[in-house]
């Protein structure tokens, strides 16, 4: 639908200006259709998809009935995660960046409790927050509820499913009565019903009607695999088409942790994130994944909604979904922002049935596809590397070594077979020993869906993706190793030359020393020596139970990395 722009919304001019510097041109149907309604202060119930711009149509008219002036809580927002109530809380601060003294403060478990009731006491006019945390709040008496102008339930439908039925009816109940309430939800259930029922007065509903429920930027396709052989066919794919993030969703923890061993030991950078991890743990994930140290997030629904990161080219469903509505809010994560994305889904069996009850609930077709054979993958390792070489020579970013090369070329050794050789080193540097599956032996035995099977995996893999994959350009670079702040870099005697692989190191200190799943950084390979970023905290105790510890039968020294002369 066409529609206006946004200042004949009946928006503030504080408001419009942020919206101009943002770079928004014109409201998204959602939008357009719940900002005046809102602004005339009727309750809203907005029926949208995730991906449809709902948060402003929110933020935005809660924003323009805030008096900065008041240091008290106006508009209270009810998230069902805290990755949404934390994109949330960035978003009311995008949008309210005009207004001179705003403050909106997000208010989530697991989070230290001092911070958030400081910034509830110093006057937050914006409270995002998940109901469990906020009802916490309200009971110790540090968040006072009686002066909240609009009260605003994003993705309901979801907090109801995860059981916050209780908190939302108690935050709800102790709200002024004469406040204005907005529903936001994908779904009309009748839980949602009767909780728009209870606490909703008259509201008027808003419904954005989608021929497809899914991204049209998005190439929807699936493989038929065994579980057993998910992880080779998950290999494949990525290495024939190496993205810059990626993210692979399982149904359940243990899921998850096997996934992202597998891959680690395969040489992925891969970390994971589930529900037992702190939050300052996940956090820390987030940002390494944000950053690109990390390639591979491999996850459960905790992160299909709310995370927000528009550069992730390939959503892997490892486990179909039991819920379509889940398969919508997974591949929303990838084709955003006018890029496109590729959505893989893994199913075998009475998956199928249920892949198909996806299909008529998104309304598009999902394309069957094959596996990859092995003498595929190599052929594209060998085109990506030969891709990089002339890449590399055409904009005469490498060193000469013309030492090097006039010494070989003195023992005799022709041009031609010393680039043979070179190319076979970075081959065998970028390489990585695949399992065979079913479908290798018998690529075309029947048209029906093919059975996968998978032999022996061997124990040997690949090294570590940063030394071999193809978009790590910065190990040929110069300079300083960039280290995450509050990491320590450690040094440890052992590198290439001794047959070290980063998953051995990875797996001797997790072992040896007892660290917590997910909080080793960036690990480097030299030669002689390698170097490991390790939490600051961690580091006496790395030290210590590492003594007497060898790696690869050898025994080592680590210390606190004290940089090239150490």
């Amino acid at each position: 639908m066409e529609t206006p722009p946004f200042s004949e919304l009946g928006l503030p001019d504080s408001l419009l200006a942020a919206i101009e510097t943002l770079g928004y041109e014109r409201p998204s149907p959602i939008q357009a259709l719940s900002i005046p309604p809102a602004l005339e202060g009727k309750d809203l119930v907005g029926l949208s998809a995730t991906g449809s711009g709902k948060t402003a149509a929110f933020a935005l008219p809660a924003l323009a009935k805030v008096d900065i002036k008041a240091l008290h809580p106006q508009v209270l927002i009810l998230c069902p995660t805290r990755e949404l109530a934390v994109q949330v809380c960035e978003e009311v601060h995008r949008l309210g960046a005009k207004m001179r003294g705003l403050h909106a403060t997000p208010v989530y478990g697991g989070a230290p409790m001092d911070r958030q009731l400081r910034a509830l006491r110093d006057g937050a006019q914006v409270v995002v927050g998940t109901p469990g945390r906020l009802l916490d709040h309200l009971r110790r008496g540090s968040f006072d509820p009686s002066h909240i102008k609009m009260a605003i339930l994003d993705e309901a439908d979801r907090m109801l499913d995860m059981g916050f039925k209780d908190e939302m009816t108690e935050l709800l109940g102790a709200l002024p009565p004469e406040r204005q309430t907005l529903f936001f939800s994908a779904t009309m259930s009748q839980g949602v019903s009767r909780l728009i029922k209870s606490f909703g007065k008259n509201p008027q509903i808003v419904e954005i009607e989608q021929k497809a429920r899914t991204v049209s930027t998005v190439e929807q396709s699936y493989f038929e695999v065994r579980q057993r052989s998910k992880v080779e066919v998950l290999s494949r794919i990525l290495d024939m088409n190496p993205p810059r993030l990626g993210i692979i969703f399982c149904n359940t923890k243990r899921s998850v942790d096997e996934c992202t061993e597998d891959l680690v030991n395969r040489g992925y950078a891969a970390d994971r994130l589930h529900g037992d991890m702190t939050q300052q743990m996940r956090e820390r994930v987030l940002k390494r994944f944000r950053e690109g140290s990390v390639e591979l997030l491999v996850a459960t629904d905790v992160a299909a909604r709310g995370l927000d990161i528009d550069e992730i080219d390939i959503v892997f469903n490892y486990d179909l979904p039991t819920d379509p509505e889940d398969y919508v809010h997974r591949i929303g994560r990838t084709g955003r922002a006018g890029r496109s994305g590729r959505a893989v889904t893994f199913v075998y069996g009475r998956d199928i049935y249920r892949l198909q009850s996806v299909e008529r609930f998104t309304r598009s077709v999902i394309r069957r596809e094959r596996i990859p054979s092995v003498e595929q993958v190599e052929g594209r390792r060998a085109d990506l590397i030969f891709d990089n070489l002339k890449e590399r020579l055409e904009a005469g970013k490498f060193d000469a070594y013309q030492d090097n090369i006039d010494r070989l070329l003195e023992q005799g050794h022709t041009p031609t077979d010393i680039a043979g050789a070179l190319v076979t080193l970075l081959r065998e540097a970028s390489g990585r020993e695949g399992s065979l599956i079913e479908e290798d032996r018998e690529p075309e035995r029947r048209e029906r869906p093919q059975r996968t099977e998978q032999r022996p995996q061997r124990e040997e893999r690949g090294p570590q993706r940063d030394e071999r994959g193809p978009r790590d350009d910065n190990r040929f670079e110069r300079g300083p190793i960039p280290q995450e702040q509050g990491m320590t870099r450690m040094f440890l005697s052992l590198g290439k030359t001794h047959g070290v692989m980063a998953k051995e190191i990875v797996g001797m200190l997790y072992r040896e020393a007892g660290l917590p799943d997910g909080c080793l950084g960036r690990i480097t390979l030299f030669p002689k020596h390698s170097l490991v970023d390790i939490p600051a905290e961690l580091v006496s105790q790395v030290m210590d139970r590492t003594r007497n510890a060898r790696l690869r039968g050898r025994p080592f020294r680590i210390d606190v990395d004290r940089g090239p002369m150490a």
